[in-house]
């Protein structure tokens, strides 16, 4: 097939305005509505769940097997655990990221009566008092604090402002969109993977008449504590692929440009068919691909799986280097995926079968087993080898 034309300028735009709205989990409202308007801005019907999860659909010739793509509106933040005697305030991280990448943020608390800006710093933040000691305090949650903007100085002042235990605190996203492709921010896990799929859903609204069976566009509020897509889904679902990232670093083979397939999580490996039918997909249109397998990482498919779900999961990345810290991806692999999805979705259903839960062997799949066939390298025998 001819591969759809993804609009970069919108893919960045609407990228730069997802990380503009802060949505730690459990704090999506704001992502959720602006969400949802720019699917009636794009005319793509949806509906919310009572916490905020979105379903959009794009309507195909059939109902089922129907196909899903997912991504998550949440990221990761902090929340505070108590009100401390100096006026600042202690936190907990909301989903897994280290205390490291924490000190030094620029951060919003949003309380009942109003948010505040502030700054997280280590206990022993000046030189100027502390000396050495600035460098040989440890790192972790229970080192660091929030210093409030405003007058603060002790925990009465602080709890006047209206700061209370539980207040939930957004991380300062500070995005560089650099003109060679590269971009740098927080939180573009997975609010990247956000853009990529309005984007191909943008490119795929022309040819909507094309699609084989539904596909569904669905938007989570809650993966980085690790609900995920575990409620969204409906039983036409067939196939879940998520979007997300995949860690570039020593021994990965993820990579800042073209597609990351993963063949597994810590959960196990993803279903065999579908990721290899990914993959082919990326040979057949020249959209550049690597895979990986990652063993500390979990994604929106695997909280379905554990749901109960029974459907075939694939997970697509975008490289991303130092992934729930100072991350950076690049263009090239927001456009590969966004390509890919295209692709997939308007291209025909593999397993016709899936159009039902339960069905007799004889057309189940297959997986094969015949040895290999070896292409000899030289003229050398095996037994003048010997």
């Amino acid at each position: 097939m001819t591969i759809l034309h993804i609009d970069l300028d919108y893919l960045a735009d609407t990228l730069e305005k997802l990380l503009s709205i802060p949505s730690p989990t459990s704090y999506t409202d704001n992502i959720v509505r602006h969400c949802g308007q720019e699917l009636d801005r794009l005319g793509v019907p949806f509906e919310v769940t009572r916490r905020g999860a979105i379903r959009a659909v794009l309507r195909g010739k059939k109902r089922r097997p129907a196909r899903a793509i997912a991504a998550h509106l949440d990221t990761l933040g902090a929340q505070v655990k108590q009100v401390k005697d100096n006026g600042r305030l202690g936190v907990v991280p909301v989903g897994s990221w280290s205390a490291r990448f924490a000190e030094g943020a620029r951060c919003t608390i949003f309380t009942e009566q109003g948010s505040y800006r502030g700054t997280i710093l280590p206990l022993k933040a000046s030189g100027h008092t502390y000396g050495e000691e600035v460098d040989e305090q440890p790192c972790g949650w229970e080192h660091v604090e929030v210093r409030v903007d405003a007058r603060s100085s002790n925990a009465d002042e602080a709890k006047k402002l209206g700061i209370d235990v539980g207040d939930i605190i957004a991380i300062d996203p500070q995005p560089e969109f650099l003109e060679n492709g590269f971009i740098c921010s927080r939180h573009l896990d997975d609010k990247a993977g956000v853009a990529v799929m309005l984007a191909a859903l943008q490119a795929l609204i022309p040819v909507k008449n094309k699609l084989p069976v539904d596909v569904y566009f669905l938007f989570t509020i809650e993966e980085e504590v690790g609900v995920g897509a575990s409620n969204i889904l409906t039983e036409d679902v067939a196939s879940l692929i998520a979007v997300d990232n995949g860690t570039t670093a020593p021994g990965q083979g993820s990579a800042e440009f073209g597609v990351t397939i993963a063949m597994a999580d810590h959960n196990g490996p993803f279903d065999y068919h579908l990721t290899r039918q990914l993959a082919r997909l990326c040979a057949d249109n020249d959209i550049f691909h690597q895979r990986d397998v990652f063993r500390h990482y979990r994604s929106d498919v695997a909280s379905a799986v554990e749901a109960g779900h029974d459907v075939r999961t694939a997970l697509i990345c975008f490289g991303i280097d130092a992934s729930h810290g100072w991350e950076r991806i690049h263009v090239h692999a927001l456009r590969s995926l966004a390509e890919l999805i295209t692709a997939y979705v308007l291209g025909p259903v593999k397993f016709t079968r899936d159009a039902e839960e339960i069905g007799p062997l004889k057309d189940f799949t297959r997986q094969p087993m015949a040895e290999a066939e070896q292409e000899l390298t030289s003229d050398v025998t095996l037994e003048e080898e010997d």
